[in-house]
């Protein structure tokens, strides 16, 4: 034969889903001298999620690289996508070769909501190309190199109920949350964490989360004390700008929320119900004034 065999295209994929995440409690406790702000808080995964589909394509002759879609035309797909570095990333740690890996994002998180949408799918691509590649890697060390890429993103590789601290890094899995639906809404404003931050500093905060409050709670499954302890020192910043943080809060409290808080540096409000009837029609009721309303749960 003068010539060889024709090289066979392989192709291998899974779908990982990237869970949003809240924040049951939210403390700044310091600043480090590099700029990052040291925090203490008790993060829990919700079942709102982006759907990540990656592919992994082996004997093109012409490889593409990492490819991105994206089911909203706005998010950029290149190197501005944090699910996009963190195929740079993962390959660049691991010496594997790159020949065609595409991301194809159905995106349902609110995007610069304060729900960690992008930091979950950086971390659902992680785990997906760990996977793929069988490339052996612990959770640390998936954890290590999920840090490079922000402060969520350790969490949204493990998920659950934890506390973190340091800049966000420090893991401690605490008992699980006792389960209730979750309604979410995301006022039609964006909200810039880096900001809130550099305001938090000439913020005179006089009360603070009770963390260690919120642990025993948990650890006794006392829902009521969960709703009780929900705190996060962003709101002083975000809420004192934006009216609708307050209005939606009052609006899910008068509607049946067993306990309402902003989610990280926000915009997005969230009410805990132990009724699922309470909180479907709370969720449609709000969602007639924001689109970006969702009724959830924890998990």
């Amino acid at each position: 034969m003068l010539f060889g065999k024709k090289q066979e295209i392989t192709n291998t994929e899974t779908t990982v889903y990237a869970r949003a995440k809240i924040n049951l409690t939210l403390d700044v406790t310091g600043k480090r001298e590099d700029g990052y702000h040291t925090v203490k808080m008790v993060m829990q995964s919700v079942a709102l999620h982006d759907e990540v589909r990656v592919v992994v394509t082996h004997g093109e002759k012409k490889p593409r690289g990492i490819v991105v879609r994206c089911n909203l035309p706005y998010l950029p797909v290149d190197e501005r996508n944090l699910a996009y570095r963190a195929a740079e990333l993962f390959y660049e740690s691991t010496g594997i070769l790159l020949e065609t890996c595409e991301i194809h994002i159905e995106k349902r998180i609110p995007v610069a909501a304060g729900l960690a949408g992008g930091s979950a799918d950086a971390a659902a691509v992680l785990r997906a190309l760990a996977s793929l590649h069988a490339a052996g890697l612990t959770d640390e060390e998936l954890c290590a190199m999920g840090l490079k890429l922000g402060a969520d993103v350790p969490f949204c590789l493990r998920g659950g109920t934890m506390l973190a601290e340091g800049i966000g890094e420090e893991l401690s899995a605490l008992p699980a949350m006792p389960h209730c639906w979750v309604v979410l809404c995301k006022p039609p404003f964006a909200v810039s964490t880096k900001e809130v931050y550099q305001a938090i500093d000439a913020v005179d905060i006089r009360q603070r989360p009770d963390t260690a409050g919120m642990l025993k709670a948990l650890d006794k499954g006392d829902f009521a004390g969960v709703c009780r302890r929900l705190s996060n020192v962003m709101e002083l910043v975000t809420a004192a700008k934006r009216r609708q943080i307050g209005e939606i809060k009052e609006f899910l409290a008068e509607n049946g929320a067993n306990g309402t808080l902003m989610s990280g540096s926000g915009p997005t409000v969230y009410g805990l119900f132990s009724d699922e009837g309470r909180a479907k029609t709370a969720a449609k009721m709000l969602g007639r004034r924001f689109a970006d309303t969702f009724l959830t749960e924890t998990v």
